[in-house]
């Protein structure tokens, strides 16, 4: 797996040094750009945000622009566990360099992804040696989560938000995570938009700047 180097970003609103960092994880076939359009929409709660958005490491070989944290070849919980285990060291260096970049810990750092960017965010934020402030999951599932101890892991607060009409990932996929996070002790939120499909609507973004503001304090 290389690594990250590249993506797009947004500077504080406020105009200082970053006091938190918000990154962003990006589906299947998507990239970073597409992304970091959420930003400007949670700068105001976030003003001291450094927002970050990454592209996979790996080209989407059927979509011009797109990239793929792991190819997307099978569906059983097996494999995808497998594909997030191997992307992860990739976001887990790019994380570790920017924090030190900046002189941050994690709990300056929330996670938020979509789809197969939330199996990342939740996979790698459930697996750091800290806690990071905040994950938030859009349209995405938990891969792997049965392999999780319930104690001896980092337990940062979630929020899963999913539509009911999702024709991708089936909205149970959302009931099934919040589930095992549970299982784990960890303080979940849902919320499930009606008529919603594999999208976020303004509803869903204003809760999740809303939840990460809240627990960067």
């Amino acid at each position: 797996m290389s690594g990250i180097v590249n993506g797009a970003s947004l500077q504080p609103k406020g105009g200082g040094a970053p006091r938190q960092i918000v990154l962003l994880l990006h589906g299947f076939g998507s990239n970073g750009a597409d992304m970091i359009a959420l930003a400007p929409q949670w700068q105001q709660r976030l003003p001291d945000a450094l927002f970050l958005a990454p592209n996979a490491p790996e080209r989407c070989s059927f979509m011009a622009r797109g990239y793929q944290w792991w190819p997307l070849e099978a569906f059983d919980p097996a494999a995808l566990a497998a594909g997030a285990a191997r992307a992860a060291p990739a976001i887990d260096a790019f994380i570790d360099k920017k924090l030190a970049q900046y002189g941050l810990g994690d709990a300056n750092l929330a996670l938020v992804g979509f789809s197969q960017g939330t199996m990342m965010a939740l996979h790698v934020g459930l697996r750091r040696p800290r806690a990071v402030a905040a994950i938030v999951g859009y349209s995405g599932m938990l891969t792997g989560g049965r392999d999780l101890p319930a104690s001896g892991i980092a337990k940062p607060p979630v929020l899963l938000i999913h539509g009911a009409a999702d024709p991708v990932v089936p909205v149970a996929a959302l009931h099934a995570a919040k589930a095992d996070l549970e299982r784990l002790d960890i303080a979940v939120r849902d919320h499930v938009a009606m008529g919603l499909g594999h999208s976020v609507d303004p509803v869903g973004l204003r809760m999740g700047a809303e939840f990460v503001a809240e627990h960067f304090g």
